[in-house]
């Protein structure tokens, strides 16, 4: 069957085979690039230094120094002797004399008594700004005049105070004290009674309104 087949088969046409065409190349070698070259600065001439003249000094004319004749001291003037001096005693002065201590004012009773009245008057109502009623006594319903006895000095510092008279009840005296106490310094008393201490009754009154 192969056979068969291999003589069924067309022949074709065999052509005698072209030998191949030969392609020639021709390498063309490549022309060398220049580089530029740097450019060459012009060469400068060399400028020699001159030469420096010498100078020669002159000659200087010498001076011939004078010399002057020796001074000749004169003498010193004569010294007159100063005559002494008489000595001098130092005048002392005596301290002048101390000054006399002032003289005692004198007051007569009366004005002293009147003073000491109107100041009482005043101490009254200095006294009578502190005053507070006992809470005890408000609810007993206790009343009644105390009479205070101050000692006071010059300037209107109390120095002692006491009950000159009592109320009968402890705590309206207590309290008259306590506003003694609360009124305290006074103002300044008047001059008849500045000279030495001195002491004023002062009254407070505990009334229930």
């Amino acid at each position: 069957m192969h056979l068969a087949a291999l003589i069924n088969l067309p022949r074709f046409n065999q052509d005698p085979l072209e030998p191949p065409k030969v392609l020639t190349v021709e390498i063309s070698q490549p022309t060398p690039v220049q580089e530029p070259q740097p450019k060459q600065e012009p060469v400068k001439p060399k400028v020699e230094p001159k030469p420096i003249p010498k100078v020669i000094p002159k000659p200087q004319p010498v001076v011939e120094k004078k010399v002057s004749p020796e001074t000749v001291a004169e003498p010193p003037p004569p010294v007159m002797a100063a005559a002494p001096k008489a000595e001098v005693k130092p005048t002392v002065t005596a301290p002048p004399p101390p000054p006399e201590p002032p003289k005692p004012v004198t007051v007569n009773q009366e004005e002293i008594d009147t003073s000491r009245n109107q100041y009482g008057s005043l101490l009254s109502r200095e006294i009578a700004k502190h005053k507070q009623y006992p809470k005890i006594a408000q609810m007993r319903g206790w009343q009644g005049d105390v009479a205070v006895d101050i000692q006071i000095d010059g300037s209107g510092n109390v120095l002692s105070t006491k009950i000159h008279t009592s109320s009968g009840f402890e705590s309206l005296d207590k309290q008259a004290l306590e506003m003694v106490k609360k009124a305290s310094p006074f103002p300044m008393p008047p001059a008849a009674l500045r000279s030495k201490p001195f002491n004023v009754l002062v009254p407070v009154s505990f009334r229930l309104e």
